[in-house]
């Protein structure tokens, strides 16, 4: 755990400023907080383990008095939607959405806006459409009218609550890219890239490790079970053929580490 946990944490924001969303991020402290190594993360889904990561580093800060976090707003039996977290930073009531992304620059298509070519690895995301759903649904919650008694019962008026972000990502660029652009978003965020199953034979010397998915946080280390190239297509053809892209760690001749996509299109 202490490894994701690092990796969440270590995790470059998506932009800076209002260069991209009108939302800020918000500020965490820097460097690892080795005490969350040893404390208790439940959950064994990716997103739901990185706001817990999340929330435990920011209510170690002194600044900061939790108020609550996944807080769903119910219409009668229906839950129209969920607030990530709310908090006080100093004297200030915030509310924070979490998100943590991997996305691939697409080549394949065009698109409107800069924005619109960086994709989830199965082609079902985009990240021009995720911030378009943080701003007309996640954000706009909370001054929904069916939210205002959940504040209420805080002491809260939405009014008087900032709102901010933390959205990390980790970005894949295209294999044999060497220098890529990817203005206005930040370039820190690039630690990979992205080859297509048809093309794996240009790697054929590399060695090979399939962490399971909730270790995408983790950043490539020496000590694992490294495989063939042989071994890892046939682990990798039957997610393939089923239109899934999966990440592996990369060791080429030089033991040089990388992360890679494997991508079905």
């Amino acid at each position: 755990m202490k490894l994701r946990y690092e990796g969440c944490l270590s995790t470059p924001a998506l932009w800076r400023g209002e260069a991209a969303f009108p939302y800020r991020q918000i500020t965490l402290k820097e460097g690892y907080n080795h005490k969350g190594a040893t404390a208790v993360f439940k959950s064994r889904r990716l997103g739901k383990l990185v706001e817990e990561l999340i929330f435990y580093q920011l209510k170690k800060q002194d600044s900061i008095s939790w108020i609550c976090d996944n807080l769903q707003i119910q219409d009668g039996k229906r839950t129209i939607g969920e607030i990530d977290a709310l908090f006080y930073r100093n004297d200030q009531a915030v509310h924070l959405e979490v998100a943590y992304k991997f996305y691939l620059y697409d080549t394949l298509e065009q698109y409107d806006q800069p924005l619109g070519h960086w994709i989830g690895p199965n082609r079902n995301d985009r990240l021009d459409y995720k911030l378009k759903k943080l701003h007309d649904r996640q954000f706009s919650l909370l001054f929904n009218d069916l939210t205002k008694p959940y504040l209420e019962r805080h002491g809260l008026k939405a009014d008087q609550i900032i709102q901010k972000v933390c959205f990390k990502a980790q970005l894949f660029v295209p294999y044999g890219h060497t220098s890529f652009a990817v203005s206005p978003i930040n370039s820190k965020c690039v630690v990979g890239y992205y080859i297509s199953h048809r093309e794996l034979g240009i790697l054929s010397t590399c060695k090979f490790y399939l962490p399971q998915k909730i270790d995408w946080l983790i950043a490539p280390y020496p000590g694992v079970s490294w495989i063939d190239h042989s071994r890892m297509i046939e682990e990798v053809q039957p997610l393939i053929n089923n239109g899934r892209s999966p990440l592996v760690w990369v060791k080429d001749k030089d033991d040089v580490l990388t992360k890679c996509f494997i991508v079905y299109w």
